[in-house]
Order: structure tokens, then C-alpha cells, then sequence
């Protein structure tokens, strides 16, 4: 049997081909990523299920969305941002109500958790995305098995985040469970960072509301610092990064009270 971690490693390198070429054909696909036909037959109707994929005699077409996604977020994450992706999704229990900021982290954490086999199919209890980035809406939207609600607010069309008053309005009227928080720089002292002062405001607004926040950050974001703090480290519940991470720079996160999972 196909472990989950390896099918969504695939299913992000077929959405890759696919806003490439457009069409892809079922042998030349299995060529191409080493599996046998009747996978990447099965992955080929298992996309066109969630409307990623418009099934052919013989192969798939492209949906529009993705055409649509920005380039920066079409590709595959590289293998230390899709292991803490992958591990970060498998903390999700499938009923919570999960929200993620942008990012290329939060993006890959989304897609791992679409491709969980475990997720339920009943309207009462799908598990449900909360999100400002409008790549991840566009993408999650077509997931039966899951609820997008997508904040409203103005675009930044660098990242493809909302911000503003009518984000944190959106969000005044929700209950979060878990937060998975990307960060453009995190460290003991300085907490979860980000570049910019209103994505700052709006990521905030989300570690207030959530119950539980998982920072997901690759080993090159440790010990960082960016213009605007979103929390302090000790709002931090649990921090996901690679095993490249630098031990010394770990050790006062988990003196903070952070559990620290290296993957």
C-alpha cells in the first residue's frame, strides 16, 4: 500500500506537470515519476474527484486552477519544507477547524492535508480551512471533503495574502483550533516574525483565536529576524522544522516551553 507521505509528494508533482504541460497522459506520467500505470491511473481519477483534473481517455487536462496558482507556488516543495509539511498535517485531528496564513510552508502543509486518506466525507463533521491566502482557497475550494472559508480583506499580490479590517473582522467571528503558522524568521528572543507590518496584524489576529499554534519553519528561519513580530515564542505550542536546524538555536526555544519536532 502507497503511504500517504508518498502520495502527496506525487499529487503535488502531477499538479506541477500538470500547470505545465497542461495535459498528461498515463503512461508518459508513470515514466516520468516511476510508478506503475495503475497508480497514476488511480491518482489521475482520484484528482479529477476533487475537481484538480478533467478526466481523458488515456490521461488528464488541467483545470483552470492550475493555470491560475502564482508561479512561486506551483512547484513541488523542496524535500526539508515538504517533511515538515507532511508532518505538520498529520497533527491535524480531521474534524478541527484549522487556519493557515500564506507562504510556501502553509501552501505545502495544505496540500498534504487534502491528500490525507483519513479525512471524513459527512457535512457535520469535515474538517475545515480558515485562510488568508487566496492560492490556498483556490486550491482547497475544490476538495469535496473539505470546507474553505477564505477571509476577506485587501490582496498583496507579492503573497497572495489578505489583510486589513475586513480580515480581522472575519476573523472576530470564528473559533479556531489550530493555527499552522508559517514565519519568515523565528527565534527565542524575537518570537514568530514576518516581513510585512499588516500580514503581521492579521497572523496575530489567528494565534489569539486558535487554541493551538504550529509553527512550520525550515532550519534557514531559525535564529532569523523580520521587521514585524506576530507573537512571542511562548505562544508558540509547537515548532515543526528540519533536522538541519541548529541545535543551539533550539535550545532556548524549548526552554520557552515549545515542543520542538525535527523532522
Amino acid at each position: 500500500m502507497t503511504a500517504p507521505a508518498d502520495r502527496s509528494r506525487r499529487w503535488n508533482r502531477l499538479l506541477e506537470l500538470l500547470s505545465e504541460a497542461g495535459r498528461l497522459s498515463v503512461e508518459e506520467t508513470a515514466a516520468r515519476l516511476g510508478a506503475s500505470p495503475a497508480t497514476i491511473r488511480r491518482d489521475f481519477t482520484a484528482l479529477a474527484d476533487q475537481g484538480l483534473a478533467t478526466r481523458t481517455h488515456g490521461g488528464v487536462v488541467a483545470t483552470a486552477v492550475a493555470y491560475d496558482l502564482p508561479a512561486r507556488y506551483r512547484g513541488t516543495a523542496d524535500e526539508a519544507k515538504q517533511r515538515v509539511a507532511e508532518h505538520a498535517a498529520a497533527l491535524i485531528d480531521p474534524a478541527e477547524v484549522v487556519a493557515l496564513n500564506g507562504g510556501t510552508t502553509t501552501t505545502a502543509v495544505a496540500r498534504a492535508l487534502a491528500a490525507r486518506p483519513d479525512l471524513p466525507t459527512s457535512a457535520d463533521h469535515e474538517l475545515t480551512i480558515v485562510t488568508n491566502a487566496l492560492n490556498i482557497a483556490a486550491e482547497l475550494v475544490l476538495r469535496p471533503h473539505l470546507r474553505t472559508i477564505c477571509l476577506g480583506g485587501l490582496a498583496r499580490r507579492e503573497s497572495y495574502e489578505l489583510h486589513g479590517p475586513l480580515a480581522a473582522l472575519a476573523l472576530s467571528e470564528l473559533r479556531l483550533d489550530t493555527v499552522i503558522l508559517g514565519v519568515g524568521a523565528i527565534s527565542a528572543e524575537g518570537g514568530a516574525q514576518c516581513r510585512h507590518l499588516d500580514e503581521a496584524g492579521i497572523n496575530a489576529e489567528m494565534v489569539r483565536r486558535a487554541q493551538r499554534v504550529i509553527a512550520v519553519a525550515t532550519a534557514d528561519k531559525l535564529g532569523r529576524t523580520a521587521l514585524a513580530r506576530i507573537c512571542p515564542i511562548d505562544s508558540i505550542h509547537i515548532l515543526v522544522t528540519d533536522r538541519d536546524a541548529d541545535p543551539s538555536a533550539l535550545v532556548p526555544v524549548r526552554d520557552a516551553g515549545v515542543d520542538v519536532h525535527l523532522v
